[in-house]
């Protein structure tokens, strides 16, 4: 059974270049999504949050200059980094690559191969 696997990508970021790059190199089919054109929705957000099994903050680009233009700081509430993330989609770390069952951010690239587990070959 073939897995879903969705990338939330920025061509112009080295790191989410290279995460795609490494997708690809792996064989994996996978949907890139633009998501400065096409930002996703508060209910994608929490459900990739979910996914994440990280706190909140770990999908904030937090030394974003915006990030302290809107008053926001590590202690900021949930309710209100999410309005940020929805609003200010640069605001999303990034590559987040998502399957059915969870997520990751691909600081480093390597970081999402974790979700794509192959079974090892033994000779």
């Amino acid at each position: 059974m073939a897995m879903n696997v969705e990338i939330w990508h920025n061509p112009r970021c080295s790191k989410s270049r290279e995460t795609l790059a490494l997708l690809k190199e792996h064989n994996i089919d996978v949907t890139v999504v633009l998501y400065l054109q096409a930002p996703p929705s508060r209910a994608q957000l929490e459900h990739a949050q979910r996914l994440l099994k990280r706190p909140l903050l770990a999908m904030v680009r937090s030394k974003d200059p915006l990030f302290h233009k809107l008053g926001l700081n590590k202690n900021s509430p949930n309710a209100q980094l999410f309005d940020a993330l929805e609003n200010n989609p640069s605001l999303i770390e990034r590559p987040i690559v998502l399957t059915d069952r969870a997520a990751a951010i691909g600081r480093p690239p390597e970081a999402v191969l974790t979700l794509l587990s192959v079974p090892m070959h033994r000779s």
